[in-house]
């Protein structure tokens, strides 16, 4: 199997608004708005990733504006309670940051989003100095590859390492992204293999059999 996945290198946006743990909740409320994205990267120093401000951080603010929690709620939620207080990105941040490497590949930085539940992260270097951000709209690119682009790598990294000719007759045809793999095969025993191989083929949405054995 020779197929390179693509990474986070591939995807993610290069210009990125950051901001420094002074700024305060006016300019993040304001520079989300000029960039239109819910989720700021914190940076110290040479842009040093130290921590992430999202909407999520800012919204305890608005919540508790004009109420008083009873005791219980002040229990459980004493980290909300806190940022309702808090004036600066500093006070705000989740931290430490969450964040990916450029050489993730993109299955990868999909689990850690969601797993997090975060719609995005900065992506940093060994030394966590920003490189990019990348989102779950930049993850869902893939989606985009032209059907036969996919089919050409199924036939080549899927079929003919299971199936090969002349021994085996598989046609691998895409239509929407889905995979379909007809014919005949010698061994059907492969064809769990096979639904694992070419479902990790990027871009695939779903893969069929039609798949007999000799």
């Amino acid at each position: 199997m020779h197929g390179t996945p693509h990474i986070v290198r591939d995807v993610m946006t290069h210009t990125v608004a950051v901001i420094g743990r002074g700024a305060s909740f006016k300019d993040i409320v304001r520079m989300m708005q000029e960039w239109k994205v819910s989720a700021l990267p914190v940076v110290e120093g040479e842009r040093r990733v130290v921590g992430v401000v999202s909407e999520a951080d800012l919204l305890p603010k608005e919540e508790f504006r004009d109420s008083d929690p009873d005791r219980y709620t002040q229990l459980r939620r004493l980290t909300d309670l806190a940022k309702a207080g808090a004036v600066t990105a500093g006070e705000l941040m989740t931290s430490p940051a969450l964040t990916t490497r450029p050489d993730a590949t993109l299955a990868q930085a999909a689990r850690t989003m969601a797993r997090a539940k975060v719609k995005r992260l900065p992506v940093v270097d060994e030394l966590g100095m920003l490189e990019g951000i990348v989102s779950r709209s930049d993850l869902l690119k893939v989606f985009l590859r032209a059907d036969e682009e996919i089919a050409e790598e199924v036939r080549r990294e899927v079929v003919s390492y299971l199936f090969p000719a002349p021994v085996s007759a598989v046609r691998a045809e895409v239509s929407d992204g889905v995979v379909k793999l007809s014919g005949r095969v010698r061994d059907t025993a492969l064809v769990p293999v096979a639904a694992r191989l070419v479902r990790a083929v990027e871009g695939v949405v779903d893969v069929e059999f039609e798949l007999a054995g000799d």
